[in-house]
């Protein structure tokens, strides 16, 4: 009775080898099936995008000033360029965090100017309420042994130009006594020490103001 009713030990090693071999059968197929680049839609589509990225070959660069920062990078990666950066062309030293909130005033490589599709392509950028400099502006070198001329820039660049253990301060120069919290929306009125003095680790101060705001 009790051999009609459980299978013996050695059926039940027959059925999990039988159950194995499925099994194996199954996940060679499966393996087979990912390696050929030829078989099913997912597969196929995955290779076309990755070639498009890497294939070699030269394109006409379009005009992209003026258009939306996002708009440009969408038609810039339509034509095969996936090399792209961006910068404030004000000279603030901004990051572009939304595009869409950021329009093309400059770029690297002249509209019409046939290059490799590997070329990098670099925007120079404002925000939508802004307008365009004439030509883009540079943040400020790096200080060496003498103090430069700040005034005119972005708080952030300014500190960014001189040596990392300078103590700085910066006051609101309106006499309002505002917190500078965004240093890159507030421009330099004065400082100390003057442009031109010998830098020998002593501290440096800022008076400063919003951009779109008039100096004292």
């Amino acid at each position: 009775m009790s051999n009609s009713v459980f299978p013996s030990p050695r059926r039940r090693r027959d059925g999990k080898l039988i159950v194995g071999a499925v099994a194996g059968v199954l996940v060679i197929g499966g393996l087979g099936t990912a390696c050929n680049p030829d078989t099913g839609q997912g597969s196929t589509t995955a290779g076309a995008s990755g070639n498009a990225k890497t294939r070699g070959g030269t394109k006409t660069v379009p005009a992209f000033v003026g258009m939306g920062l996002q708009s440009a990078q969408d038609a810039a990666q339509k034509q095969g360029f996936y090399s792209l950066r961006s910068h404030d062309a004000l000279g603030r030293d901004r990051h572009q965090i939304l595009d869409r909130d950021w329009k093309v005033c400059s770029q690297n490589v002249k509209a019409g100017t046939r290059v490799a599709t590997t070329t990098r392509l670099d925007f120079g950028a404002v925000k939508l309420a802004e307008r365009c400099p004439s030509k883009d502006q540079s943040a400020p070198a790096r200080a060496g042994s003498t103090m430069p001329d700040f005034k005119g820039k972005s708080v952030n660049t300014a500190r960014a130009a001189l040596a990392s253990g300078t103590s700085v301060t910066v006051k609101d120069a309106s006499g309002k006594g505002r917190f500078i919290l965004l240093a890159s929306n507030w421009q330099v009125c004065s400082q100390k020490p003057s442009a031109g003095t010998k830098l020998t680790g002593q501290p440096v101060e800022f008076k400063a103001v919003k951009f779109g705001e008039s100096c004292p």
